[in-house]
This record gives structure tokens, sequence and C-alpha cells, in this order.
């Protein structure tokens, strides 16, 4: 099979095409012929081994798995003998980054539980674009942020992958949605159900006197002190993306303002889960959430596609084809 196969850190040329051979699938394992997968910030790091700390999950020198790619949808082709969720020709898509990446080929062998049976309302394109994305937007709202009914919340870098996943969720815990994105996003936004947009190329968001329950900092490099004042007493802010300098002042300065105020401040770090995944698939068939897929690529085109992707403008989600 082709597979894109990665050796060494560097950037999109280090990424090659080969024929490898095809996986067996073991006994809890099934064996998905994919027929598409999507490029996260994870799939980043992978390739860079940046930031440096992920290496201890990575390898220190090297890529600990040589074919990068976590998101993807396929069809199962065979099973191992002791599967008892999937079958034979099921549609599915899932989250490969618990279970040795491996979604930048045509074919992948993982076990079952990282996989949910694919919405019929969506493509193979749009399941792909789903899973990192949507689970970690569900998680941070969710799970860290604790959503309610009627919350103001804000995602800066809402335009996004993660940012549009979150801004629809959101929406579907009935909390009023801010976005905040560039000119170019903003009817992107508003078409994907945001009540308010702020255009930061417009409008200074650091000078706006708005409180929010729930902020998530999905892109963006604003001081952590901004988002503070931006906050509702009691109210959470989450890092889920964005510059290495916010992360970093997350870590160090979150858990302190935490203890010492009533604001909170945190991170996220996704973790794929099954349950998770499925309760996106449910909203993707209610209609409540729909991908936003910015650009399409082919296999053989995966250079181009993360050059593409590490500009850092891409709206919603870059999609490969397999």
């Amino acid at each position: 099979m082709q597979a894109v196969v990665c050796t060494e850190y560097g950037n999109s040329n280090v990424l090659s095409l080969k024929e490898v051979d095809k996986p067996v699938p073991k006994n809890k394992e099934v064996l998905v012929k994919i027929h598409a997968s999507s490029i996260n910030y994870g799939n980043l790091v992978l390739l860079k081994g940046q930031p440096y700390l992920a290496r201890l999950a990575f390898g220190l020198f090297k890529p600990k798995y040589s074919i990068p790619g976590g998101d993807i949808a396929g069809q199962v082709e065979s099973i191992g003998n002791k599967v008892n969720q999937l079958q034979l020709g099921d549609e599915v898509f899932g989250d490969l980054s618990a279970y040795g990446w491996g979604g930048f080929a045509e074919y992948v062998c993982v076990p079952e539980g990282a996989l949910a049976l694919k919405p019929n309302n969506v493509s193979y394109e749009e399941a792909a674009a789903v899973p990192m994305a949507g689970v970690t937007a569900l998680q941070a709202l969710r799970n860290k942020g604790n959503i309610q009914p009627g919350q103001k919340v804000l995602i800066y870098g809402a335009s996004g992958g993660v940012g549009t996943f979150a801004v629809q969720i959101a929406k579907a815990f009935d909390a009023e949605v801010t976005g905040v994105c560039s000119t170019r996003n903003v009817e992107i936004l508003r078409s994907i159900g945001a009540d308010h947009v702020i255009d930061y190329q417009k409008e200074n968001f650091s000078q706006s006197q708005e409180k929010y329950d729930l902020i998530l900092g999905v892109n963006g490099n604003q001081p952590l002190s901004i988002y503070k004042r931006a906050l509702n007493p009691n109210g959470i802010f989450l890092h889920v993306g964005g510059s290495g300098e916010q992360l970093y002042q997350t870590m160090i300065q979150g858990p302190w303002t935490s203890i010492i105020g009533s604001k909170k401040i945190g991170n996220i770090l996704q973790r794929a889960n099954q349950k998770d995944l499925i309760y996106i698939k449910e909203l993707l068939e209610s209609g409540s959430v729909k991908p936003v897929i910015d650009r399409k690529y082919k296999l053989s085109e995966i250079a181009d596609a993360f050059n593409y992707f590490s500009e850092g403008h891409a709206q919603g989600k870059v999609v490969i084809t397999v």
C-alpha cells in the first residue's frame, strides 16, 4: 500500500510517499480502507518535534511513529477474531492519535474502540475533518469549561478547525457565542451560528468592555492578562492552541491565578475518546454541527497540504483524500 512516511523531524520536505506493507489486523483490531484524513495541530507537532516537550511522547531524536495522520474516515475491510462492535463493510471514522497514528495511508489497523460509525449524512471527507478537532472542542467546552445554557462564551481563533466546531457545539449547548477572527472569516462564523463576531483587524479585542463566562483561546498570541480581564467573576479561560508563549503563560501563571482568585485559567489536552466521538456523531446526524472544509489535497500532495496548514490561515479543516 502507499503511505506517507516520516523518519526524522523537520518541515514538509521530510515527508515522502512510499510503498509499505499492508497491515494485518490483530484479534481486537479492524483493517480500515482509508478514504480521507485531515490535518490537525498535533500532526504539525509530530512533524516538527516542537514544542520539545512533545518529544517525550513522540520520540526524543526521531519520530516514534513513522506514518503520521490521526483523523480518518473509511470502510472496514477485515476484522480480528475478537472484534464485536464493527462488521465488514461498516463505514467508520475515528482518531488514531492514541493508537500509533498511521492515518496518512491507504490502510490502517486500529482497535475498534478508536472508531465510531460514520453518520450517513456526511461524506468521507467531512467525517475525516471531525474526530480530533470536534472532540477537542467538546472536551474543552463541556469537560473543562463546564458550559451551561445562557452563558456568554468567547472563541478566540474561531475560524480554524477546533474553532469552527467550538462555535457550533457551544450553540448546541444554548450558549451565547462570540467568535473572534479576521475579516475574511467573518461570514463563515455567521454562517455556522455565531451570535456575535469580532473582526480583530477592525476592532481591538483588548479594549472591549464585554465580559464572558468562558473563553477558549484556540489560536492567537494575546497575553493572558487580556483574557483574564475579559472574564466574569468565576469565569474560565482555557488555552486550546496558539503561541508557545501563551501556552507557557497558562502552564506557569494559570494554577496560581486559579488558586488566589475566583477566575480559573487552564489548558486542554485532548484525549481520543469513543464516547465523545459518538456524541459528536449524534450532533452531526441532527445537523447541529457541520464540518467546515477549506481545502482538499491528494495523498501525493501531502507536503503542499502541510505547507498551507502551517501558514495558520485555514478556514476550518484541511482534508487529505486517499
